[in-house]
């Protein structure tokens, strides 16, 4: 194509998707090596310590072991069977796998965005808020594993945009095993799953970018619809590849992997300090053990909020579940820094739709979740590294953090332009006509 023919949406040469994934696998594959350097000439490590645990349960489990002797090894026995060739080949294995994850997750994110029409200045855009995230390109490089998730959880969303429903559930069912977290999008993909929607082998009518739609569509709910084909089939696929995952895994290593990969995330206390506004209580009242009701009341915000996102915007399926992911994060029991990167990888799937303005109002957002999410670390820093007693100030700046979360969350969806991932199949006897008003 000629330079007179070029689109004016077109990306300049310096910013297209190309350059903009080798510079960020070249700044990956810098970052690793750089790592290795500072873990040996440093007092501070720049690997994260949860790589250290990974690695000795993948050393456990090449010996024959049971990865669950490592103490804090809580994930599914994959990801220690993944990172066996730590102790084979290099020690950094772990982290190429990791960084790839979070290359195909830019990948996944223009594909996604190109089926739906966007133009491609705002696909590089979009991904370039990922490729170019501090935050994302460090976790991976530092030997975090939730790259991994994302890139599966992006390939299930791109796996029913094509239409291949089998494959979305058996990645889901796998997800779900690998990290139980994603369990909560099983409600809005089967209540998406509409057989006027979706019909599996058939590649659904997507609604593109510029399409405008109206959510004021009112729509009776039946009982017997919840069992069309889709849903069952959905169903039982994802449902069995979590079953078999787990039974095999419970075949080797017992009711150590049970509790430890498993039942411990459902009622996990941890009396040290982090973001959530659960910690205080913890700390306070951690010897005396809380009852099994008293873990599961601290679920009931998250579900209240869960099913009142789920039901308002299920059909805009992705919007739904950058939602979703946002606030079961921010009314969880337990908030690590590394929880965040859970909605990172959705975010740029739903800029392109979002009618704020940088300038100010994305601009006053950002500051002020950095500002509470630094506001925090600072009295975070007081109490670990000074030996202060501000636990009641760090209470109140978890408090500050979820309010924060809870003013941007709004106001993203107030600016978000509600748009339906799934057009409805043009039917031949017109009466079932793609909606495009």
């Amino acid at each position: 194509m000629s330079r007179g023919s070029e689109k004016p949406d077109e990306s300049p040469k310096w910013m297209s998707f190309r350059t903009l994934l080798v510079s960020s696998m070249l700044l990956r594959v810098f970052l690793i090596i750089y790592g290795e350097w500072q873990d040996s000439h440093m007092e501070v490590r720049y690997t994260d310590i949860d790589y250290t645990v990974f690695s000795d349960a993948a050393s456990l489990m090449a010996s024959g072991e049971s990865p669950y002797k490592r103490t804090t090894y809580r994930y599914s026995p994959l990801l220690a069977l993944l990172l066996v060739p730590n102790s084979i080949f290099h020690r950094s294995w772990g982290k190429f796998i990791f960084s790839a994850s979070d290359l195909l997750v830019g990948l996944f994110i223009r594909e996604i965005l190109k089926l739906r029409k966007v133009s491609e200045k705002v696909c590089t855009v979009s991904v370039m808020v990922w490729l170019l995230n501090p935050f994302t390109f460090t976790i991976g490089t530092r030997g975090n594993c939730e790259p991994i998730v994302c890139a599966m959880i992006l390939w299930i969303i791109l796996s029913l945009m094509k239409g291949n429903l089998s494959q979305a559930a058996f990645w889901y069912g796998l997800v779900v095993h690998f990290r139980v977290y994603p369990i909560i999008y099983a409600l809005p993909i089967i209540l998406v799953l509409d057989s006027k929607l979706f019909r599996s082998g058939q590649k659904p009518p997507l609604e593109d970018w510029n399409t405008l739609t109206s959510s004021t569509e009112k729509k009776t709910f039946r009982l017997k619809s919840l069992f069309s084909r889709e849903r069952i089939m959905f169903g039982l696929i994802s449902g069995g590849v979590f079953l078999a995952c787990n039974a095999v895994s419970f075949y080797f290593y017992g009711h150590e992997f049970l509790h430890e990969a498993l039942l411990y995330h459902l009622t996990r206390t941890d009396p040290r300090h982090n973001f959530s506004i659960y910690f205080y209580h913890i700390y306070l009242h951690y010897e005396r053990q809380f009852s099994a009701v008293e873990k599961l009341i601290s679920f009931l915000p998250q579900f209240t909020v869960q099913l009142a996102l789920v039901f308002s915007f299920s059909k805009d399926l992705v919007f739904c579940m950058f939602l979703q992911t946002v606030a079961f994060v921010a009314f969880n029991k337990v908030i690590t820094a590394q929880y965040f990167v859970w909605f990172y990888c959705l975010l740029p799937l739903i800029l392109p739709w979002s009618r704020m303005k940088l300038k100010w109002e994305g601009l006053l957002c950002i500051i002020l979740w950095i500002g509470a999410q630094t506001h925090w670390l600072l009295w975070g820093y007081m109490l670990e590294f000074k030996g202060v007693n501000v636990f009641l100030q760090l209470w109140m700046a978890s408090l500050v953090f979820l309010a924060a979360n809870t003013f941007v969350l709004v106001k993203i969806i107030q600016r978000h332009r509600f748009s339906p991932l799934f057009g409805q199949y043009v039917s031949s006897d017109g009466k079932n006509v793609k909606k495009l008003d």
